[in-house]
């Protein structure tokens, strides 16, 4: 096990084994429930935050992103991409690392891995807004794309919504066996029950939400008009960039639509189908009671979910604090330590050696200060 060092001048490093290691010590319930918690506080703190929708690079097989937010404390960004043919590949769709640093000085107190993390933070902002938005009864859920967030979003619905029966389905039928064969191999879903169906009309009918989360960088239609029921909330995951849907432009029409941050959901989420008179809700309005979510038990509620980058800050304070408090991680020299910070130079001068630390006379302000304060 690796433990942080009180090396001044070193970024905290995160893996995905570091991570994985706070969601076994924490338990995955209480972690989805920590992130979902850390995800509201920063929605009701929507105004305090610097926001831009996200830069994206799009090429035919998918698309690579970068996410900034800020305070004026914390800094943060993440990298991540988006590209459903690499399964055959041997590498996940969905790959992302990220950067936590101080905005007084620039000082990135934190670089971690964000591929298992964004399962997770995604997982816990579906549930939260599921509270928010769904009829309280619900306890019926379709989960339609069983690929590799499927699990987390089981059981965020389980733990934190109180669904306690899903039903499935997949094109890949093997995507489905193994979310059931990960479900009931895990000592916390055992009062879940899973159905496994073979269409997504059988695993609709009847639900109290219905989730999508697939893949396929195509304008689908999963979801069409004849399948929604009165009270039903939806909750799309998986349209998330220009020219990927799930939903059939009538979906939109039928629901009352909530969104995380319009400019960016406009362009990516299935509300690109729509024209800009088209009027959504952003769910940060609802948590803070400035706008009506849900108005009736028969009304259809949509959350157009593309996920945006205050969550992925809310991620990553998350786990820098749980890191912190169960001592994990590993320093990395990220940034050079020079005795003379206007003297870059020394570090290629043919006689130097490269210094791993500063005279104690900088010691106050050092990041290990900075993030003492930022604690």
């Amino acid at each position: 096990m690796n433990t942080t060092s009180t090396t001044p001048y070193s970024t905290l490093f995160l893996s995905p084994q570091d991570v994985a290691t706070i969601v076994r010590r924490t338990g995955l319930k209480a972690t989805l429930q920590g992130m979902a918690t850390y995800l509201q506080q920063d929605f009701l703190r929507w105004n305090s935050f610097d926001k831009s929708p996200r830069l994206a690079a799009h090429s035919p097989d998918g698309v690579i992103e970068l996410m900034p937010i800020a305070d004026t404390k914390t800094f943060t960004f993440k990298y991540v991409n988006g590209h459903p043919k690499n399964t055959a590949r041997g590498l996940p769709t969905v790959m992302a690392f990220g950067v936590l640093a101080d905005v007084a000085s620039g000082y990135p107190l934190l670089v971690s891995e964000l591929t298992l993390t964004t399962a997770l933070r995604t997982a816990a902002t579906s549930a939260l807004a599921a509270r928010t938005l769904a009829r309280p009864n619900s306890r019926v859920m379709a989960l339609v794309g069983n690929g590799a967030q499927s699990e987390f979003q089981a059981m965020a619905f389980h733990h934190l919504v109180g669904i306690n029966e899903i039903r499935l389905f997949d094109v890949d039928a093997q995507a489905t066996a193994k979310l059931v064969r990960n479900l009931q191999n895990n000592p916390d879903a055992a009062s879940l029950r899973l159905v496994p169906c073979t269409s997504v009309a059988e695993a609709v009918r009847g639900a109290d939400i219905v989730t999508t989360v697939t893949a396929d960088k195509t304008n689908a239609t999963i979801i069409t008009p004849d399948l929604l029921e009165p009270g039903m909330h939806v909750n799309g995951v998986g349209g998330d960039c220009p020219g990927k849907t799930e939903l059939h432009a009538d979906v939109l029409r039928a629901a009352k639509v909530f969104v995380e941050y319009e400019p960016q959901t406009r362009i990516e989420g299935d509300l690109q189908q729509m024209d800009a008179s088209f009027a959504v809700t952003e769910l940060w309005q609802v948590l803070s009671g400035q706008a009506v979510g849900r108005e009736s038990a028969d009304q259809i509620t949509l959350f157009d979910s593309v996920g945006f980058a205050l969550e992925d800050f809310s991620a990553l304070r998350f786990v820098h604090d749980q890191a912190q408090a169960l001592r994990l991680g590993a320093d990395v020299a990220l940034i050079p330590a020079l005795d003379d910070p206007k003297d870059l130079y020394q570090l290629v001068r043919p006689t130097a050696e490269l210094r791993t630390t500063r005279s104690t006379s900088n010691a106050a302000s050092t990041p290990q200060a900075l993030q003492t304060a930022l604690a």
